[in-house]
């Protein structure tokens, strides 16, 4: 019997999930049906603060056509409204159904739009999923977005960034680095909290200063100033502040985090957290006939917290698991529909998550916790962790690593790219560091030669969890350009912080073929 597989969301990983899917549908084994509510072709939405810019073309944002998944079903501008159930259907804005033996939801997650006095809520937008903004307000969540950023870089205008995460930050030096004047208004005396400690911060601040990125710490944000031009349309001048300070700028963008898109989900009755809440089999823990994966998927087990009010975790907000988990799913869906012997069990991601930030401007990769003070009185009864920090602020570099027992529990590294790879696949095999950890600290030597981490099975993109081997093989196959690598591994399709690494590893061929 064919298995009917209805997938909401035509995003990255909803995509990856289908493109999984796609020899059970050459077999005759399943239908897959994608609704996607945007009438582009699925893009890669990584990628659309390069596309804002003008460094990536809207050819290396698409992800799949209609003609590229053979015998998919693939829906453009076909919202779902609501999940009956009972009746295993789901229905469309237009009032037509689809059925299904199966749902997937990886429906995403849609940014978060502070309460600011002067913001207006316009209407729905194009894909009625979200409201439009003031006029010269985006969150750089989809293509119209992106093309408001366009139209503001090509002439030079100035652009104030709200949220000083990883996204507003790499967004401010893409946007330097692109001839556009950002300013970064952000609450708090440094930028990226969540990953870096206060040595780090301080010289990600120098190095955006000098790139002519604007910080405004401590920013209460209060209110949005507008005026209104002969058109009648009212348009966003200026960023106001509970203190009195007035951010002017031609366009604001809110990077002000993200929350999982769950509407469908509690409408439907499934119960939900930071996301829908799945269990090991990313199945819901409402219904076993829904799944959900990526930004909208809450992993929990219900036998342990079941009862519990408020569930701890959530979605991991980046690509790389969400892949992992819609590859793991297509492949526990194959086995179960040829009752094959190795089903792969439950869900379980190897590879903990390492931020790294793209940007021409400065390089940086976290992980772990690296909050931890090395000069800091250790309580009675508490073993401290092994830290070790090298800072040359006069360069623009630092590496602070954790270590317990040896082995390396966290690390950040700023303007240090080869240490932060080495680091990152340490950090990714809980391997431990060297006894002399001066070794990692040489590998940035300019006179040094290029290496790539580690053993041919170390992973090199995080996102995709390709590893050195396989872009080794890919590359002695003739693969030539990281575009190249990437067609034929998926390394370097995803946020981009590896292309560096397999540009390295491309002239380290090339030399030893000359």
């Amino acid at each position: 019997m064919t298995e009917r597989i209805v997938v909401i969301g035509a995003g990255p990983v909803g995509i990856r999930f289908t493109e999984e899917l796609l020899p059970l549908v050459a077999g005759g084994r399943a239908t897959v049906t994608v609704l996607g509510a945007e009438t582009a072709d699925p893009y890669n939405r990584v990628l659309l603060a390069e596309y804002a810019v003008g460094e990536a073309s809207s050819d290396e944002l698409t992800l799949a056509t209609a003609a590229s998944l053979t015998g998919v079903d693939l829906r453009l501008g076909a919202r779902a409204v609501r999940i009956d159930r009972d009746a295993r259907v789901v229905e469309l804005v237009d009032g037509s159904t689809v059925g299904y033996d199966r749902l997937v939801l990886a429906t995403g997650a849609r940014s978060i739009v502070p309460s600011l006095e002067g913001l207006e809520t316009l209407g729905p937008d194009t894909t009625g999923l979200d409201s439009s903004l003031t006029t010269g307000v985006c969150v750089l969540r989809d293509l119209s977005d992106a093309e408001q950023v366009r139209a503001v870089v090509a002439r030079g205008g100035r652009v104030v960034v709200l949220g000083a995460g990883v996204l507003g930050i790499e967004l401010a030096m893409l946007l330097a680095d692109a001839g556009a004047v950002p300013s970064v208004a952000h609450f708090g005396p440094m930028p990226m909290p969540r990953q870096l400690d206060r040595g780090s911060a301080s010289i990600l601040s120098t190095a955006l200063a000098s790139a002519g990125v604007t910080l405004v710490p401590h920013t209460r944000a209060e209110g949005v100033i507008g005026v209104e031009g002969d058109d009648g349309i009212r348009r966003f001048r200026a960023l106001a502040s509970s203190d009195g300070k007035r951010i002017e700028g031609d366009l604001l963008v809110l990077s002000c985090g993200v929350r999982a898109r769950t509407e469908l989900a509690e409408a439907a009755g499934l119960r939900v957290g930071n996301g829908v809440l799945v269990d090991g089999a990313l199945r819901s823990w409402s219904d076993p006939r829904i799944h959900a994966i990526g930004d909208c998927a809450h992993i929990a087990d219900p036998a342990e917290f079941l009862h519990d009010r408020q569930v701890p975790g959530g979605p991991h907000g980046l690509v790389g698991p969400g892949w992992r988990q819609a590859s793991w799913l297509a492949a526990a869906i194959a086995a179960e529909l040829d009752s094959a012997d190795d089903h792969p069990g439950e869900f379980a991601d190897e590879h903990p998550g390492v931020v790294v930030l793209k940007g021409e401007l400065v390089d940086i990769a976290s992980a772990g916790d690296v909050s931890a003070d090395p000069f800091a009185p250790v309580p009675a009864g508490e073993d401290a962790p092994g830290i070790a920090v090298w800072a040359d602020p006069e360069h623009g570099t630092y590496v602070k690593m954790a270590t317990r027992d040896g082995i390396l529990t966290g690390f950040v590294a700023v303007g240090m790219p080869r240490a932060a790879a080495e680091l990152s696949v340490l950090y990714l095999r809980g391997g431990e560091l060297p006894a002399d950890r001066s070794l990692l600290l040489r590998l940035d030597d300019p006179d040094a030669d290029a290496i790539a981490p580690a053993g041919r099975d170390a992973t090199l993109c995080i996102c995709n969890a390709v590893t050195v081997g396989q872009i080794e093989d890919a590359i002695d196959d003739g693969c030539s350009s990281v575009a190249a690598v990437g067609e034929c591994t998926r390394a370097g399709t995803g946020c981009g912080g590896c292309r560096a690494r397999i540009t390295e590893m491309l002239h380290a061929h090339a030399g030893a073929v000359a």
